[in-house]
């Protein structure tokens, strides 16, 4: 029997691995995510944003999952990330998620505390009904928003050590509304700047002093771009789920491009889509081979 999210990730703690995070928008990525945690027996957590959400369908995100985790008796389970409203969060928590994250990042921190306080709250009364486990994640310090290719960092992200967050913040915000997991600004950006990778290197003592603040697990957010080191380093110190987006997004485009132009008389969408899918099979067995220290 399938372990529950919330065992995977204290499981991945007591390891010192993580748990990868994987964005889709699309069949072919979920296909190609799944066949790479198979190949490596590693647990995978498929994410869809609002955005995503609106295009795959929330129902049918759940069923997408759900399907896959009974056939196959797999630990692969469903996150709605970056999730915007207290409705958002509960249309996901009665279709069936295994997790939300809602994203207060813009707000002000004593809304973003109410608001997560309601989403925690309905989170239990559903789990105390239905007998399930829905974890509800939180984030503190804005990295951004948008999982694209990028020509500066995003307006109002600022990666200094001071604008990082605090151990006494994360303390205070784990304790105020109860969150099950946190996701600190600790030195990643959502998207990747063109041409390279993250403009500067992981807090790394910081994310060790905000595990022991927040007493829950911590999740790095904005994955794409970071180097090797940095995420061994990051994964030893404290992380246990790590999200990856851009990286996905690119080598799709990139071997969908290839084979459009290397078959333009074909029409058949399970012809020239099959490159794109192994293209996000391969970015994805990378990065468990490195997050789970295979």
């Amino acid at each position: 029997m399938v372990t529950s999210l919330r065992e995977a990730i204290a499981e991945a703690e007591e390891k010192k691995v993580a748990i990868g995070h994987f964005n889709i928008s699309n069949l072919e990525a979920m296909w190609g995510i799944f066949n790479a945690a198979r190949s490596l027996n590693v647990p995978v957590i498929i994410g869809v944003s609002e955005g995503e959400r609106s295009f795959v369908g929330v129902r049918q995100a759940v069923a997408l999952v759900r399907s896959l985790r009974e056939e196959f008796d797999y630990p692969i389970y469903l996150n709605a990330d970056h999730t915007y409203s207290f409705e958002k969060v509960k249309e996901v928590i009665d279709a069936g998620f295994d997790a939300v994250i809602f994203d207060g990042t813009e707000l002000p921190i004593e809304e973003n505390k109410r608001i997560m306080k309601q989403c925690v709250a309905y989170a239990r009364i559903v789990n105390q009904e239905q007998h399930s486990d829905i974890l509800i994640e939180g984030e503190i310090g804005f990295i951004g928003k948008s999982s694209k290719v990028l020509d500066a960092i995003p307006e109002g992200v600022d990666m200094s050590s001071e604008h990082l967050t605090k151990g006494e913040e994360l303390q205070a915000f784990v304790k105020e509304t109860g969150v099950d997991l946190a996701a600190p600004a600790v030195g990643t950006m959502h998207g990747m700047l063109r041409g390279g990778g993250n403009p500067k290197h992981l807090d790394i003592s910081r994310i060790r002093e905000l595990r022991a603040a927040a007493g829950v697990p911590l999740v790095l957010h904005g994955g794409s771009g970071t180097s090797d080191e940095d995420f061994s380093h990051a994964i030893e110190a404290g992380i246990s789920v790590v999200h990856i987006n851009t990286e996905l997004r690119l080598a799709y485009r990139k071997a969908l491009m290839l084979s459009l132009q290397e078959d333009p008389d074909e029409v058949a969408p399970y012809r020239y889509l099959k490159g794109a899918m192994q293209a996000v099979q391969h970015v994805v067995e990378g990065r468990l081979r490195l997050f789970n220290r295979l």
